[in-house]
């Protein structure tokens, strides 16, 4: 398989996953990917400011970006005033 094949193939699966996610999912994931370094950690309340989301929406809505096979990593880091998830692209 070819490199043009191999990534069209990675992209494909990507965007299977996107559409398995619903409009709020989506909108966290696309605001992870963006604004995530090589290792970032976010407050769900900031995401949330930054979304127009309460800090409750956004941890209600990260267990299937914790679940799914997507670009980035995300996991539940720690819990001082509020919960902070730690990203990896």
């Amino acid at each position: 398989m070819s490199t043009t094949a191999s990534a069209t193939a990675v992209e494909g699966e990507v965007l299977d996953a996107n559409r398995s996610l619903s409009e709020k999912q989506r909108r966290i994931l696309d605001y992870l990917r963006s604004n995530a370094g090589a290792k970032t950690y976010f407050k769900s309340r900031l995401i949330a400011d930054d979304l127009d989301l309460s800090a409750k929406e956004v941890g209600a809505n990260m267990r299937p970006i914790l679940d799914g096979d997507f670009d980035v990593s995300v996991e539940k880091w720690g819990y001082s005033s509020g919960t902070t998830w730690k990203v990896t692209v």
